[in-house]
């Protein structure tokens, strides 16, 4: 008989000041907004609590890639920054083309009332729930 092992996945959406967080359920079925993380105060260290805290056994960071595909400036900052996610949380990093990611978030907060105004914060972790079920649905065989 297998025994089958599951792990939580956390999805990053990074950007410069703010960055949205997305965890996953242990059987990598469901995606969820979890919260909007600053940047610029210690953003590593509550990805590590994170880690710890709901057991998380990989992380996903958002390439904000060119609409050619191609990264830019962007992608090469998150690359670096999923690359410290690594070594201080201990977890394997993949990296997932995010190009429309926020777009569609706005898209869906507006479809719920939300204004414009009043997405701020919001859309982040929303954009990092939509990178996760996209990528949870490409681990499936």
């Amino acid at each position: 008989m297998a025994i089958i092992c599951w792990v939580r996945t956390l999805a990053l959406d990074y950007g410069e000041r703010r960055i949205g967080v997305a965890l996953s359920d242990p059987t990598g079925a469901i995606a969820q907004p979890l919260e909007t993380i600053d940047a610029r105060r210690g953003a590593l260290e509550r990805i590590a609590e994170l880690v710890v805290k709901h057991e998380v056994g990989q992380i996903v960071v958002g390439l904000p890639l060119h609409m050619n595909g191609r990264p830019g400036p962007e992608a090469e900052r998150a690359r670096a920054f999923g690359e410290k996610v690594r070594a201080r949380a201990n977890v394997p990093v993949d990296y997932l083309d995010e190009r429309w990611t926020s777009l569609e978030a706005e898209r869906v907060l507006e479809e719920g009332g939300v204004r414009k105004k009043e997405q701020r914060g919001r859309v982040d972790p929303i954009a990092a729930a939509l990178l996760l079920r996209t990528w949870l649905a490409r681990q499936r065989p």
